[in-house]
């Protein structure tokens, strides 16, 4: 069953994380869904921009705690397929953060060509209180958009971030206000969409081409990292912790 929606109107993609009652956290299926559509919209010669949103009050609460075990069925792409095929995406990627971003729903902005955010919006790296790391790139791209030691901080202390915070640090781009969201962001997309995908495609390459490596590096070397800590003393604590709480309270991610 599909968990995210998709539609293309005047070149732009709107793409929406659907899961609103796990406030669109990751499982397998949605990795798997959401990289399958990178790669058709790549493909696709009626998207010329893709904007990447969420159903309900959250943007993503990040990886689905409560799917994870030895009962997970094997992905098709999993989490590294999904970010290779973000990473590889030749047209322009926007993320319309329009709530809650916690774990990957934070790290994504750093994949993004434009983020925005809605200004009820929030965001948390809770790697560390899971007894975890960053993923996503968020090790390298966090580190150029925020310098080393903003980055450092949002990676490292699992605080929150207001959208007025991740705007003065420079993790999104622009807020807008919870009632036009939306509208401002299709806009913004739709300006881009207007102008030749010819040229939008080479610019982004020529942007990309120092950053790709470093990128899919940052990738593999996280993922290593996340493979040695899963099911560490300090993991298996602070899941146990989690999947005590209310299904619905994410306040502890």
């Amino acid at each position: 069953m599909a968990v995210i929606s998709s539609q293309v109107e005047e070149g732009v993609r709107l793409v929406k994380l659907d899961r609103a009652d796990a406030l669109n956290a990751f499982n397998s299926a949605m990795m798997d869904e959401l990289c399958d559509i990178f790669l058709d919209a790549a493909a696709d010669v009626t998207t010329k921009v893709l904007v990447l949103t969420g159903a309900g009050r959250a943007f993503s609460a990040g990886a689905d705690l409560k799917a994870m075990g030895p009962a997970q069925a094997v992905p098709k792409h999993g989490l590294n397929g999904m970010l290779d095929a973000i990473i590889d995406f030749p047209k322009p990627f926007i993320v319309a953060a329009n709530g809650l971003g916690v774990g990957i729903g934070c790290t994504i902005l750093g994949l993004a060509d434009m983020a925005f955010a809605a200004h009820s919006a929030r965001f948390r790296c809770p790697f560390s209180s899971l007894g975890l790391t960053a993923e996503a790139a968020s090790t390298f791209t966090f580190g150029r958009l925020l310098g080393h030691q903003k980055a450092s901080w949002i990676l490292l202390s699992s605080e929150w971030v207001s959208a007025t915070q991740a705007l003065d640090i420079g993790l999104v781009m622009e807020i807008f206000s919870d009632d036009v969201f939306m509208q401002q962001v299709m806009d913004k997309a739709r300006i881009i969409a207007e102008l030749p995908l010819t040229s939008l495609m080479q610019t982004k390459t020529l942007m990309m081409k120092p950053l790709r490596d470093s990128m899919k590096a940052a990738v593999a070397a996280e993922s290593q990292a996340l493979a040695s800590l899963s099911g560490g003393a300090a993991n298996r604590e602070a899941v146990k912790a989690f999947l005590e709480k209310r299904p619905a309270d994410f306040s502890a991610l």
